[in-house]
C-alpha cells in the first residue's frame, strides 16, 4: 500500500524539482548578467563622479578667478572715479586761472594804454674827434 502512494507523488516532486532547477539556472544566468550590469553601472557612476569632482574643482577655480577679477574691477573703478574727480578739479582750476590771467592781462593793457612815455635824448653834437682817433690808434 505504501508503494502505491509513493509512486504517485514521486513524479510530481521530480517535475517540481526540475522546474526549480530550471528556475535556478535562469536565476544563475540572470545573476551573471545582473552582476555585469552592476559592474557597468558602477564604472559609469565612477566616471560621472570623477567628472563631477573635476567640474566642482573647475567651478571653484572659476569662482576664485571671478572674485579676484571683481576685486580688480572694483579697484579700477574706484581709481577711475578718483581720476575723474581729479580731472574735474583740475579743469575747474584751469578755468579759474584762465579767467584770472585774462583779467590781469586786460588790466595791464588798460594801464599800459593810459601810460605816456617821456624819452630823454642826448642830442649833443659836440664830438671830440681827437679823442676818438687816439682811442682807435691805441
Amino acid at each position: 500500500n505504501r508503494k502505491c502512494c509513493e509512486s504517485n507523488v514521486e513524479p510530481l516532486f521530480e517535475g517540481y524539482i526540475e522546474t526549480l532547477r530550471r528556475e535556478a539556472e535562469c536565476v544563475e544566468a540572470d545573476s551573471g548578467r545582473l552582476a555585469a550590469e552592476l559592474n557597468h553601472a558602477q564604472e559609469t557612476m565612477e566616471g560621472y563622479k570623477k567628472r563631477y569632482e573635476e567640474e566642482v574643482s573647475l567651478r571653484a577655480t572659476a569662482e576664485n578667478e571671478f572674485v579676484a577679477l571683481k576685486k580688480d574691477v572694483d579697484c579700477a573703478y574706484l581709481r577711475k572715479s578718483d581720476l575723474e574727480a581729479n580731472v574735474e578739479a583740475l579743469t575747474q582750476e584751469i578755468d579759474f586761472l584762465r579767467r584770472l590771467y585774462e583779467e590781469e592781462i586786460r588790466i595791464l593793457h588798460a594801464h599800459i594804454s593810459d601810460t605816456s612815455v617821456i624819452v630823454k635824448m642826448d642830442n649833443s653834437r659836440d664830438l671830440n674827434m681827437d679823442c676818438i682817433v687816439a682811442e682807435i690808434k691805441a
